[in-house]
C-alpha cells in the first residue's frame, strides 16, 4: 500500500524563534540583535520577517532581556549563562513553544524570505522530520543554513541529551531532525546574507 503523503504544517501549528543571545564576538561583543540597521533594530526586521508566517513568536536573548521584551513578545534566556551556542538558544524554544513545529531564524539576516516558513514546511515529509534552508554560497559551494530551519518541538529532548553530552556543533545534531532544502531562487541570492560585524550594519 503506498505510504500517504505527509501534510505540510500550517501556520497555525508553527510558533517562530528569533536567536539574539550570541555574544557578537566579530562585533565588538555588542547585543547583536539591538544593533540599527536602516533605521530599525536588527531583531525587529527578523520580527517584522517571521511573525507573519506563524502562530506566535518568542526572542531568545541572554542580555538586555527588558529591551526584547519591549518589543511584545515572550523572551527567553538559555537555560546555562556561559552562552553555549545557538543551540542552547533553540533548546529553550522548543522546550516553550505551544505548538508542535518551531522556525528558527537567527537576529541578524533582515533579509529572510517573506515565504520562508512555507517553503520549509512544503518539504516536511515526516511528523517528526523537519527542514532546513540549503543553498548555493560562492566560493564554498552547496551550504546549509542551520539557523533557519522548521523543527518539530519533538526533538527537544534529544537536544538536551546532545548539550547534556558536550555538543554545540548545530549541523551534526540539526540533520538528524531536519532534511535539507533547496534556497535558489534568485530572489534568495542576499535573503540569508547576514550581518557579522559593525562594518556589514553600514550597507
Amino acid at each position: 500500500m503506498a505510504r500517504p503523503a505527509a501534510v505540510a504544517p500550517q501556520a497555525a501549528a508553527i510558533t517562530g524563534l528569533v536567536l539574539s543571545g550570541g555574544r557578537a564576538q566579530r562585533m565588538g561583543g555588542v547585543d547583536k540583535g539591538l544593533q540599527p540597521w536602516h533605521g530599525r533594530a536588527l531583531v525587529d526586521h527578523a520580527l517584522a520577517r517571521l511573525a507573519p508566517q506563524v502562530a506566535r513568536m518568542i526572542i531568545s536573548a541572554n542580555r538586555h532581556l527588558d529591551a526584547y521584551a519591549a518589543r511584545g513578545w515572550p523572551v527567553l534566556a538559555d537555560a546555562q549563562a556561559d552562552f553555549p551556542g545557538p543551540l542552547a538558544g533553540v533548546l529553550a524554544g522548543l522546550r516553550a513553544a505551544p505548538t508542535p513545529w518551531l522556525a528558527v531564524v537567527p537576529c541578524d539576516a533582515p533579509r529572510l524570505p517573506e515565504d520562508l516558513v512555507a517553503r520549509l514546511a512544503a518539504a516536511v515529509t515526516a511528523p517528526a522530520a523537519g527542514a532546513v534552508v540549503q543553498r548555493e554560497v560562492p566560493g564554498r559551494g552547496l551550504c546549509i543554513e542551520p539557523v533557519c530551519c522548521l523543527l518539530p518541538v519533538a526533538a527537544a529532548d534529544d537536544l538536551a541529551a546532545y548539550l547534556a553530552g558536550g555538543g554545540r556543533r548545530v549541523e551534526p545534531w540539526l540533520l538528524r531532525h531536519a532534511r535539507p532544502v533547496r534556497f535558489d531562487r534568485a530572489e534568495d541570492a542576499q535573503a540569508f546574507a547576514n550581518f557579522n560585524t559593525l562594518d556589514d550594519l553600514r550597507d
